[in-house]
Parts: structure tokens; sequence; C-alpha cells
């Protein structure tokens, strides 16, 4: 009986952890990730189609942003993107860049 005890206590604690372990990201998250994806994937549009990194950023500054972080952060994304060698395709771009933010906020936790 004792044996018993101690395999099902065993059991919940690992069921316990591997829960704990699997959580999804807040929606907070999940949202950051998304816009940056999305911010990503117009700058890239941006550098494909030959828009000069000044230009770039003088469209990012006429856009209205619902918080006052998110201005400096695609600015930040458009120049990363810019200073890429890459020539990948904005959607695979966006889904590159939402995978690796998913990866990074997940590995924080």
């Amino acid at each position: 009986m004792r044996h018993v005890l101690i395999t099902l206590t065993s059991f919940a604690l690992l069921g316990g952890a591997c829960a704990a372990q699997a959580r999804e990201l807040a929606a907070n998250d999940r949202y950051v990730c998304s816009w940056g994806a999305g911010t990503a994937a117009r700058a890239q549009e941006l550098k494909l189609s030959g828009v000069s990194l000044y230009a770039a950023r003088q469209k990012i500054q006429t856009y209205k942003f619902s918080k006052g972080w998110m201005r400096m952060m695609a600015l930040g994304i458009t120049e990363q993107t810019y200073d890429s060698a890459s020539r990948i395709r904005p959607e695979a771009l966006r889904k590159s860049f939402y995978d690796d933010c998913v990866r990074y906020k997940l590995a924080r936790r």
C-alpha cells in the first residue's frame, strides 16, 4: 500500500510539473510577438521594393501607435531588417519572427 501511495504521489507531482511547464503565453505576449512580426514583415516589404532606410523611417514616424513603446520598437525592428542581408519573403519573415519571439518569451518563464 505504501508503494502505491508513493507512486501516485510521484505521478501527481510529475503531472503538476508538466502542466506548469506547458503554460501558454499571456495575451499581451502574443500581441507583442504578433505586432513585432507584422512590423518586421512590412519593413522587409519596403526593403525588397527598394525603399531606402531613411524613407522607411520617415514612413514609421507618420504612423499612429497605440502605445508609447511601439514607435521606438518599430524603428529598431526596421533598422535591424534593413541591416540584414536576407532576401527572405515577408510572409516567411513574419512567421520566423513570431516563432522566435514566442520561443524567447516561453524561455524567459
